[in-house]
């Protein structure tokens, strides 16, 4: 097995003291530079610094070698596609030899050459990668059909051998020109696919009697290589066109195009599964990306961020209580003190004075024309509220939570620094409530409009008083809820979702101050295995995982089972 055998000589060669030795022990020939040949070469180019390292070996004593007796690497590639490939080789250390014949394999040693007498090489490792051998019964059975290429059984436009209707052959055992082509279809996973969905209808019909045969019309998108975990060429698109992508969107492309294929075949979870493995614990930087989405930072980390952003969540959700949320609607005042705050700001006739920190712009809500305005804002981790009540000559201030920006009297002038509608379907504001000279984090504000959800709270929720509260007593029982399940690290992953959003819902009502930003950052860094570190979800997630995969409806489905 490569696996362990190619450690093993890296191993065996730190512990020999020739050099000659220790040279051909570590000198790889791979024979072939089709689709195989490349990848080996490539997977073991990034793979030897690697073991280099750990077995204390000098890089220089290491050789691989790429024998192929074609004129380019990849032939199924274009031209230029197949000089990317040889480039991207040479440049990792790959030696390259083309139009060059391997002669002969011994224990050993390799010979190969063009010309009459062959060149010897000692080798301590010879990878076969020349080609794709037909399966052994395929074989046995070309001593009686009519075969080619490799024992490759002929087969007509149904998938039948030519010489036997009752034979079908497909994937890489077959042999078949479609019409219109000069080669015969490629040994690749997409033939195999497309070819075993047509000769399964064609048997049913055959054994049947029913139904009509289907002409094999292969439609291939495309093929694509890859050298290494970091650079790839792929040719792809439909059948008629196809584009040439090098290198970080070829592996883009091979990586979704995986995750597509699991998603057909072993499930959701397989996703997680792979984009775990490629993306998330990856080492030695082996990825397109390198390795910037690798983890690094310990988990146990995030513990102290966890159960702060759970406290916070549950500090507001009991302050809601004690304001009264369950007992009055408080609704219409904290959507539209906010706006009133914002359209103060955005028509140039004022804005908060003061705020220190906060879920939400500190809200304005200016009532009446030439006698009073108000503003209160109210707290919360998610939005303020402004509940002006005017009287004759006054301005009435009260600020509810120390999480929530006071907002004083509406006539200092703040400033819109972003002010952008999008189609009329989205409008994005960042304002600050204070001249930008004077203003802290807590006086700058980021609101997301939308319409549609501004209709929505207008004609649903806020008419309805019984609907008012059902939605506030919703969202205070979610904020204690998700602070709970932060803090004991319990359902951590859906307590982080919602978490974001909740964020997300004050972002496009009420807005949220920059100074309380850092709620959304928390909620992404805990939102993957944030309760597996000193929290129940190590206990609790593997017992729910085992139980799940022994429904009988998941395991047909393949939802979140591997």
């Amino acid at each position: 097995m490569l696996k362990d055998r190619i450690p093993d000589v890296f191993r065996k060669a730190a512990s020999v003291a020739d050099e000659d030795e220790k040279r051909r022990l570590l000198t790889f020939h791979i024979v072939g530079a089709g689709f195989t040949g490349v990848e080996m070469a490539g997977e073991l180019a990034e793979y030897v610094p690697v073991l280099c390292d750990k077995y204390e070996v000098d890089r220089d004593l290491v050789s691989i070698s790429v024998i192929d007796v074609l004129d380019r690497t990849v032939p199924a590639l274009p031209p230029k596609l197949s000089a990317k490939v040889e480039k991207r080789l040479k440049k990792m250390g790959v030696r390259v030899l083309l139009n060059t014949r391997v002669v002969s394999i011994g224990e050993d040693f390799i010979e190969f050459g063009n010309g009459e007498k062959p060149i010897h090489e000692r080798t301590g490792t010879v990878i076969w990668a020349a080609g794709i051998e037909a399966a052994d019964i395929t074989g046995k059975a070309a001593g009686e059909l009519e075969s080619a290429g490799r024992g490759r059984i002929k087969v007509d436009r149904y998938l039948r051998s030519v010489n036997d209707e009752h034979v079908y052959v497909l994937g890489d055992n077959m042999f078949y020109i479609p019409p219109g082509e000069e080669h015969p279809v490629p040994q690749v996973v997409e033939n195999c696919e497309h070819s075993a969905a047509t000769a399964a209808h064609n048997i049913v019909c055959a054994v049947t009697g029913k139904g009509e045969m289907k002409e094999y019309r292969p439609k291939f998108h495309g093929i694509m290589v890859s050298i290494g975990g970091r650079y790839g060429v792929a040719h792809v698109g439909t059948a008629n066109t196809k584009i040439s992508l090098p290198s970080f969107l070829a592996m883009f492309v091979k990586h979704f195009i995986n995750m597509v294929y699991f998603v057909q075949l072993l499930g959701w979870n397989k996703i997680f599964s792979y984009m775990k493995k490629e993306f998330f614990t990856i080492r030695h930087c082996r990825s397109f990306v390198g390795g910037h989405f690798s983890n690094r930072t310990p988990s146990f980390l995030l513990v102290p961020l966890r159960i702060w952003l759970g406290a916070v969540w549950v500090f507001e959700g009991v302050k809601k209580i004690l304001e009264g949320w369950f007992v009055s609607p408080k609704l219409a005042g904290f959507f539209n003190g906010a706006n009133q705050w914002y359209n103060s700001i955005l028509n140039g006739t004022g804005g908060a004075v003061d705020g220190t920190s906060g879920a939400t712009p500190a809200a304005a809500d200016a009532v009446g024309q030439a006698t009073a305005a108000a503003a209160d804002a109210v707290s919360s981790a998610t939005a303020a509220v402004a509940d002006a009540i005017s009287a004759a000559t006054s301005v009435a201030a009260d600020a509810a939570s120390a999480a929530t920006p006071a907002a004083e009297a509406v006539g200092s002038v703040g400033k819109a620094i972003i002010n952008f509608d999008f189609l009329g379907l989205l409008r994005v504001l960042f304002v600050s409530g204070k001249d930008p000279a004077n203003a802290a984090l807590g006086d700058y504000a980021f609101k997301l409009d939308v319409p549609l959800i501004n209709r929505m709270t207008d004609d649903l929720i806020l008419p309805s008083e019984s609907f008012t509260m059902f939605m506030q007593i919703a969202i205070v029982l979610a904020e204690i809820l998700i602070g709970l399940a932060l803090i004991g690290g319990l359902f951590t992953t859906l307590a982080s979702a919602a978490s974001l959003v909740l964020q997300a819902m004050f972002v496009s009502t009420t807005g949220l101050y920059l100074s309380t930003f850092w709620m959304v950052f928390a909620g992404i860094a805990v939102l993957i295995g944030g309760g597996r570190i000193f929290g129940l979800d190590y206990y609790v997630m593997p017992v729910l995982k085992k139980k799940w995969k022994n429904v009988k409806w998941v395991r047909k489905w393949y939802l979140y089972n591997d």
